[in-house]
């Protein structure tokens, strides 16, 4: 018999004589504040302005199954998609509920049977919620203890502590924030008008399947027709789909949403990156098309389906922490590796470093990795430096990633043509007028790190903003008019010598005194979490053209060591 797909439009009345489960396997509850805002608004607006309209609030993608429970066979839907709307609505429900008066049995009944179904052993009939969260066991208990029992949403300091409270799981933070979000709305918006709007004009579509494989074609469908899905959904859906051991699934999808929370809004990112590693060409297309063509449909895939793809990407989480959390000093017993990642991290505009870095640490680990870093940290900045474009450069990085691949040992990587430099061209750089150029910020953290050493770490402030020494428009009357011609100015008001990096937005004003006015009272407080810009003013007590010259000459001698250039 052909398996079975169904598609209806419901009330929210309608919806809620149905039930739910979100499977283990589904994201956590992640609507914000902002989001539940806008939801009551929205339907508050409608039904204050046309209370007879009906409003669409969006679809639900689900999966049939046929349940019994002490003999009372039922039908229950795991939710696929949808699942942020229909837990909101869930606790708005538990909210007015909470707000209502025992007087209004009407509502207040609407509002239990909606939450719950309650036990009438006489009737054969179990108690049975009507969504179940199979998604972490801490969030059946919130949803017990706030949710289910009645009054349980009107614990506002209890739930204000669960919701501040880093480490509780993120879908009860969410809910905790929802729920007090949804009672402040009600203190300035009448229930009466809300709730019967919401229960009566209210629509949803659902689509559901009988069989798994159909359910998440669907939720693949549903998200190439603009429900907004995200790849890595998709991704997780498909690859848990052919897990068919039950305690396996579960299993990986909680280190899929361990790996989401921690990566969170970069999460996508991650998959690029790793989709890298493994494809080693630039992307052409979506990242769910990227996985699907090119890493799973090549004979032999580079990627199969399942388990494989579940131990790839938490293997590659794993390396990721273990490279930029804070106490990566254990990898090398310095601060070198901190150091290079915080001026990577802080000085490059684009990340697709991170991927050789990554797939270089899966095969060699700890060995020869400062110099990797270095050299990459070298090569990346080199074909920045130099104008390389962007396509260009991401080849350069694939050809990076394919030596570490082809590579027998770490010291084949460290003498692999790919991460060659461009001498010449990047001493013209070095010598040109720097200020002005995107990568200015980053060649000044770089020589802040050389001066710096690694016995300590290199702490980036908040803001970092780049200052003349001799300012680009000084008054005519100031000492720096007499101390440089305009040609000289013209020459050396741009270059790398004059730069230095200060702590704070940058004040014309103050930048224009003369240099014993502005050392004492601009760079005295400014300059001291940046180790290039304090030498040079603990060193030089003047600036004339002789004094930019010799620190034009001992930078330029520093950061060509640092690119390896010398030695």
């Amino acid at each position: 018999m052909a398996n079975k797909i169904e598609s209806e439009k419901l009330f929210v009345k309608d919806v809620f004589l149905k039930w739910f489960r979100i499977p283990e396997y589904q994201r956590p509850y992640v609507w914000d504040k902002e989001q539940v805002i806008e939801l009551l608004e929205d339907i508050m607006q409608a039904g204050k302005s046309n209370p007879k309209s009906q409003y669409f609030l969006g679809s639900m993608v689900l999966k049939k199954n046929q349940k019994e429970d002490k003999g009372t066979k039922y039908e229950e839907y795991d939710l696929l998609d949808g699942q942020q709307r229909l837990t909101t609505l869930f606790l708005i429900t538990a909210v007015v509920r909470d707000l209502t008066p025992e007087s209004n049995y009407t509502r207040l009944n609407s509002c239990r049977e909606t939450i719950y179904q309650m036990a009438n052993p006489d009737d054969n009939i179990p108690e049975r919620l009507r969504i179940v969260f199979d998604i972490r066991d801490q969030v059946k208990e919130f949803v017990n203890d706030y949710i289910k029992n009645e009054g349980g949403t009107l614990k506002k300091d209890e739930l204000k502590n669960k919701a501040a409270d880093s480490e509780e799981d993120i879908s009860i933070r969410n809910m905790a924030k929802a729920i007090l979000t949804i009672n402040d709305f009600f203190t300035s918006n009448p229930i009466d008008v809300f709730f019967p709007y919401l229960r009566s004009h209210v629509l949803m579509i659902y689509v559901s399947a009988d069989e798994l494989d159909d359910a998440f074609r669907l939720f693949t469908v549903m998200n190439n027709r603009g429900v907004k899905l995200r790849n890595s959904d998709i991704i997780k859906a498909e690859n848990l789909g052919q897990i068919k051991d039950n305690a396996k699934r579960i299993e990986y999808a909680k280190k899929w949403e361990e790996t989401e929370n921690y990566f969170a809004e970069d999460f996508d990112t991650f998959l690029s990156q790793l989709r890298t590693i493994l494809v080693k060409q630039k992307a052409a297309a979506s990242l769910l098309k990227e996985f699907e063509d090119n890493i799973y449909n090549p004979l032999p895939p580079l990627l199969k389906k399942g388990e494989e793809t579940f131990e790839y990407v938490d293997r590659y989480k794993k390396h990721y922490e273990q490279l930029f959390d804070n106490d990566n000093y254990k990898l090398t017993n310095s601060y070198e590796l901190y150091n290079y990642l915080q001026l990577m991290q802080n000085g490059f505009e684009a990340d697709f470093w991170i991927a050789p870095l990554l797939r270089y640490y899966d095969r060699f680990k700890t060995d020869g990795l400062i110099d990797f870093v270095k050299m990459l940290d070298n090569k990346f900045a080199n074909d920045w430096l130099i104008g390389l474009t962007p396509t260009v450069r991401i080849e350069n990085v694939n050809k990076i990633i394919q030596g570490i691949d082809d590579a027998q040992k770490y010291d084949d990587v460290l003498n692999n043509t790919s991460l060659k430099l461009s001498a010449t061209s990047l001493e013209e750089v070095f010598n040109s007028n720097i200020y002005g150029r995107r990568a200015a910020k980053y060649l000044l953290l770089k020589l802040d790190l050389l001066y710096h050493g690694h016995d300590t770490k290199m702490e980036m402030p908040s803001t970092i903003s780049i200052e003349h020494i001799l300012p680009q428009n000084p008054d005519d009357r100031s000492q720096w008019k007499k101390y440089f011609t305009d040609l000289e100015r013209e020459e050396w008001t741009n270059k790398l010598g004059n730069l230095v990096l200060i702590s704070r937005r940058k004040n014309s004003a103050q930048g224009n005194k003369d240099y014993a006015d502005k050392k004492e009272h601009y760079f005295k407080n400014n300059v001291e979490l940046f180790s290039n810009s304090i030498r040079i003013y603990q060193k030089y007590t003047t600036w004339t053209l002789d004094d930019l010259k010799s620190n034009h000459d001992e930078v330029l001698d520093r950061i060509k060591k640092g690119f390896r250039l010398v030695k």
